[in-house]
């Protein structure tokens, strides 16, 4: 492996170490746990998704043309923007054991405490260094996939959800080490860039997405 690989493999891990959410940042997760959650609260979960899941994806698009094509950048938006479609494929199975109906989906009314996340990464695909952005992103991934991993487990074992209903979560708990190397990458273009910002926002843009991040589960803990 290459030196400035190393590199930004290091700065990752330091940037997600910093940016680990204390444990009590998540009201949502330990009720889901305890099976203390309502299904209101559950479905709140599915129901903002849907939106992020529309919102990022667009995001990650525009992130990955102002990247420029071909570029490690541009590469790792692209996934993103593929896992999202990916994503919301899985969401389906875990609206349907929930009982929610077209209807339901259509009708629901966003709550802004769980979009303010999504708003922001909007904000960033206009404004952000692509690099510096990769690196928040990535960093933020890190709680995010541990949460995902908690909800599975309590979806299984308290509530008797299926593997099928599952998958959302299991989508982003699992490992991904394609997008990891491209992560490294992307972050190793930024912190090899001696003319631009390179990858000195990442810090700052990971730390307001870990707060709206917590504000998400948050504003759902409140259905509870």
């Amino acid at each position: 492996m290459t030196r400035q690989a190393r590199t930004a493999e290091e700065i990752i891990a330091a940037t997600a170490a910093e940016l680990a959410p204390p444990a009590d940042a998540n009201r949502l997760v330990p009720l889901i746990e305890s099976a203390a959650a309502p299904r209101s609260a559950l479905a709140g979960l599915a129901l903002e998704q849907r939106h992020i899941i529309a919102s990022d994806r667009r995001a990650f698009l525009l992130l990955a043309e102002r990247a420029g094509r071909g570029t490690a950048c541009a590469k790792f938006f692209g996934t993103l923007a593929d896992g999202e479609t990916l994503a919301l494929d899985r969401l389906g199975a875990y609206e349907a054991a929930l009982g929610l109906t077209a209807e339901d989906i259509g009708q629901y009314e966003p709550r802004a405490g769980c979009q303010a996340y999504p708003a922001y990464v909007a904000w960033l695909a206009l404004n952000g260094e692509p690099p510096s952005v990769a690196l928040a992103l990535t960093a933020n991934f890190a709680a995010w996939g541990g949460y995902c991993a908690r909800v599975a487990g309590a979806l299984r074992t308290r509530y008797g959800f299926t593997d099928e209903t599952c998958g959302f979560f299991d989508f982003f708990a699992g490992p991904a080490p394609e997008l990891e190397r491209q992560a490294v990458a992307a972050v190793a273009a930024g912190s090899d860039d001696e003319h631009g910002e390179g990858v000195a926002g990442g810090l700052h843009y990971g730390r307001l997405l870990q707060t709206y991040e917590s504000m998400f589960w948050n504003t759902l803990a409140e259905r509870a």
